[in-house]
């Protein structure tokens, strides 16, 4: 009997240490109702209108998976990320410190293609055909009134030429536009300003062309494959880009396409336009994996990216085929790094980031791991939880609780006397055995959580008041007190088994098929089932043990 009692004490000591050892070393997690993050409600974007509802939910479907890789590869503990309807995404991040940069990582489309880079030499005879459909389309006055307009100056080969040469220099260089019509800029500007306006035809007006200048060759003597744009004028330069007319005249094929950096040069910035092959030669369907570091050399942060045989063996022949040509690594449209071939390259390789933070290379690195979403995605609502809220909902789960735990152990004590102070002992072995649970399975404690923690509260003193009846019924029938506390427990065994295993069979079911917030309430339940089967059997029955140590086999018990 002494033996038995020993183990008993030994393993509910063991139980209680390894609950307070998680608690302490890994706390107990909050969801978002209970300490503030990120709300956000996602929706395909689909400008044209031109996706059906069955595409439409597909890509729903698609975007849920992307999503999910991504952040949990970013670290939210248990974010919430559910399908809402047949066409938005509802994603919530608890605890969120970088909530920017986490809508980056949500938002990116993170669409990887390879593409060669072309001559700019071959392209600068398309240019007159593209101002002229410009002109065509803007008109002379209306390009003259938003100050695009710009007459065929004679422009200098390179950034160097334009920056340092003379006006004489400058007069008999190179240029990208059509020779100068017979009277030249000069004689224009001679012109009476009305006489000019009417005179002026609309093969003088170079309003794209003047915003490009021919970028320098990064290896000598070879074209650069990219003009160069002062940074004040890329958003005309981008708005004459996405007119359809000028769209329909681009020579097939050829696509322009801008990088990401910014290109300092004599005190001021400009952005690269790069002439690219319009469809890829190869894209991130290939890639298996990617990942952040800093190049040994430079100390500059890259993203290695890993090519499944397939990627790789293209890679392999289109650099041994274009070596010594440049390739642009473009990601959602612009061009991250376009590095010349200078060796061929297999299935490995590395995307450099220039002089951006270590952090959107590992970012970067994330999304290309997770793989490009299907389409983009719009946010529609957005919502910061913040603090107050969440300390709101702490307060009032917390004076909920305490209410019901307080009713229920004043009214075991009243009604039972010292076998109610014996549960209620037990009902705060079972809490710590709870609390140790949630943390020892990393679980998130919820509203919908705590309110599964009540009902189990509940579940754990209906088992206790089954033993206790039992017990009486044993007393009344002039049983010992020992053999009545002996047969309460094993007549009310089989009672407290089919309520617990029931229940918990409809926790299992709740977990697998509810949405997020139940689920939570079905962990809490769950948990709290397993634990109050426990103490009812061994910890109540350990502590009627006890009490019945320092009695006399004919002494009445109090319940």
């Amino acid at each position: 009997m002494l033996k038995s009692f020993r183990v008993r004490l030994i393993v509910i000591l063991a139980a209680l240490g390894i609950s307070i050892g998680y608690y302490g070393t890994q706390g107990l997690k909050r969801g978002l109702d209970l300490q503030g993050g990120m709300h956000l409600v996602l929706e395909i974007d689909d400008p044209d209108g031109t996706m059906t509802p069955e595409v439409r939910e597909d890509h729903v479907d698609q975007a849920l998976h992307v999503l999910r890789t991504r952040i949990d590869a970013f670290g939210v503990e248990e974010p919430l990320i559910q399908k809402s309807g047949s066409d938005r995404i509802i994603v919530e991040l608890p605890g969120l410190d970088d909530e920017e940069r986490a809508k980056e990582i949500i938002d990116r489309q993170a669409y990887l293609e390879w593409k060669l880079v072309l001559s700019t030499a071959d392209f600068t005879p398309s240019l007159e055909r593209l101002d002229r459909a410009i002109v065509a389309t803007v008109g002379v006055d209306s390009l003259r009134r938003m100050g695009a307009a710009t007459e065929a100056d004679p422009d200098p080969t390179s950034l160097e030429d334009l920056l340092f040469s003379s006006p004489d220099d400058s007069a008999a260089a190179d240029t990208l536009t059509a020779d100068e019509p017979a009277d030249g800029p000069d004689t224009a500007v001679a012109q009476d300003p009305a006489d000019s306006a009417v005179a002026e035809s609309e093969a003088d007006f170079r309003p794209f062309t003047g915003l490009l200048q021919v970028n320098n060759p990064t290896l000598q003597g070879r074209d650069p494959g990219s003009f160069l744009v002062d940074a004040a004028e890329v958003e005309a330069a981008m708005a004459f880009i996405a007119m359809p007319e000028f769209r329909r005249t681009m020579p097939r094929g050829v696509s322009l396409q801008w990088g990401t950096d910014s290109v300092p040069v004599a005190g001021r910035f400009y952005r690269e336009l790069f002439v690219l092959e319009e469809d890829p030669f190869l894209t991130g369907e290939q890639l298996e994996d990617a990942s952040a570091t800093r190049d040994q050399q430079d100390n500059q942060p890259v993203v290695l990216f890993q090519l499944n045989r397939r990627g790789g063996r293209v890679f392999q022949d289109v650099t041994t085929e274009h070596q010594f040509d440049r390739i642009a690594i473009v990601l959602d449209g612009a061009v991250m790094s376009a590095p010349t071939v200078e060796d061929r390259i297999g299935a490995r390789g590395q995307i450099t980031m220039g002089n951006a933070d270590f952090s959107e290379a590992a970012d970067l690195a994330l999304v290309l791991r997770a793989g490009a979403l299907p389409a983009q995605l719009r946010i529609m609502e957005e919502r910061r939880v913040g603090p107050s809220l969440g300390q709101d909902s702490i307060d009032q789960g917390q004076i909920a609780g305490l209410v019901g735990v307080v009713l229920v152990l004043a009214i075991m004590i009243a009604y039972y006397r010292i076998a109610g102070l014996l549960a209620v002992l037990a009902l705060a072995i079972y809490l710590t055995l709870v609390i140790g649970g949630l943390s020892m399975l990393n679980a998130t404690l919820t509203l919908p959580g705590i309110a599964g923690l009540i009902l189990s509260i509940g579940m754990a003193v209906d088992a206790n008041v089954l033993i206790f009846e039992r017990i009486r019924e044993e007393l009344e029938r002039r049983r010992a007190p020992r053999t009545a506390v002996d047969e309460g427990f094993s007549n009310a065994m089989s009672a407290i088994v089919d309520a617990n295993i029931t229940t918990l069979i409809t926790g299992l079911i709740l977990f697998q098929f509810g949405t997020q917030s139940v689920k939570g309430f079905a962990v809490t339940l769950c948990i709290g089932i397993v634990a109050s089967f426990f103490t009812a059997l061994y910890v109540t029955r350990t502590l009627f043990l006890l009490y019945l140590q320092g009695k006399r086999g004919s002494d009445p018990i109090s319940i």
